[in-house]
C-alpha cells in the first residue's frame, strides 16, 4: 500500500516590485525548487502563499501572504511550510529566529529545500549556524543596500540628479530648446512671457503628455534647466 503523502504549503516572497510580473522568474523558481523537494521527499502541497515586494527584514505579522497562510493552515491539515531558502523566509536574523520560534510554538515546521535541517536540529552547532548563516544573509542584503546608496549618491553628485521623474530636457529636448530660443526672442529688448511661450510651443504643435497646452509653471522648468 502506497504512503499517504504529508500535506504541505508553500511559502514564496520576493523582495522587489522590479522583480515581481509574469516576465520576471523569482516565483517561478522558488516554485520549481519548492515542487521539486516536495515531490522528492513524500509532501503534496496544498496550497501556496506569496508575500510580492515585501523585505525580508518586515516581521511576519506584518506580511499579507504569511498571516494569510497561517490562518489557512490549520484548517487544511497541512503541519509544514516549504520555502526555497532559509533567506526567503526572512533576510533579518531577529526575524528569522522569532519567526521560527512562532511556528515552532504551533507546531508548524519549517523546511528550506537548500537546507532541510536548518530549522529543526537543535544541537548547539545547528543553533549557531543558523545565527551565523541568518547574519550572513543580514549582512549581505545591508551591504547591497549601502552599495546601491553610495552609486545613487555618485550619480546625484555627478548629474545632479539620481530616479524619480525624468525632466522636459530629458523627454523632450527640441521643446526645451524651442523654449529657450522663444524666451530671447522678443523684439525691442525684453523676455517672452511664459504664457506667450506656451501659446507659441502649441502653435508648433509642441503639447504636454496630456495633449494640453504646457502650462506656464511647466514652462519655467524648462527654461531653469
Amino acid at each position: 500500500m502506497a504512503k499517504e503523502a504529508r500535506k504541505a504549503v508553500a511559502y514564496l516572497r520576493t523582495s522587489s516590485a522590479a522583480n515581481v510580473g509574469q516576465d520576471k522568474d523569482s516565483d517561478k523558481r522558488q516554485r520549481a525548487a519548492i515542487n521539486a523537494y516536495a515531490k522528492a521527499n513524500g509532501f503534496q502541497i496544498v496550497d501556496d502563499y506569496y508575500d510580492a515586494a515585501v523585505s525580508g527584514a518586515d516581521p511576519i505579522d506584518q506580511r499579507p501572504g504569511f498571516m494569510e497562510m497561517l490562518r489557512r493552515v490549520s484548517s487544511n491539515g497541512a503541519k509544514t511550510i516549504i520555502v526555497e531558502s532559509p533567506d526567503r523566509f526572512a533576510r533579518d536574523l531577529i526575524v528569522q529566529l522569532t519567526g521560527h520560534d512562532i511556528l515552532k510554538a504551533h507546531g508548524i515546521a519549517l523546511v528550506p529545500t537548500t537546507a532541510p535541517d536548518f530549522f529543526t536540529e537543535d544541537t548547539p552547532t545547528a543553533v549557531l549556524v543558523r545565527q551565523v548563516l541568518g547574519a550572513i544573509a543580514q549582512f549581505d542584503k545591508a551591504s547591497t543596500v549601502a552599495k546601491l546608496a553610495a552609486a545613487r549618491k555618485r550619480k546625484k553628485e555627478a548629474t545632479g540628479k539620481c530616479e524619480g521623474r525624468k525632466s522636459h530636457a530629458e523627454l523632450q529636448p527640441d521643446v526645451v530648446a524651442l523654449a529657450r530660443r522663444l524666451r530671447r526672442k522678443k523684439p525691442k529688448g525684453g523676455q517672452m512671457s511664459l504664457r506667450a511661450i506656451s501659446a507659441a510651443l502649441e502653435a508648433e504643435g509642441h503639447l504636454n503628455e496630456k495633449g494640453k497646452p504646457f502650462n506656464p509653471k511647466s514652462v519655467a522648468s524648462m527654461l531653469a534647466g
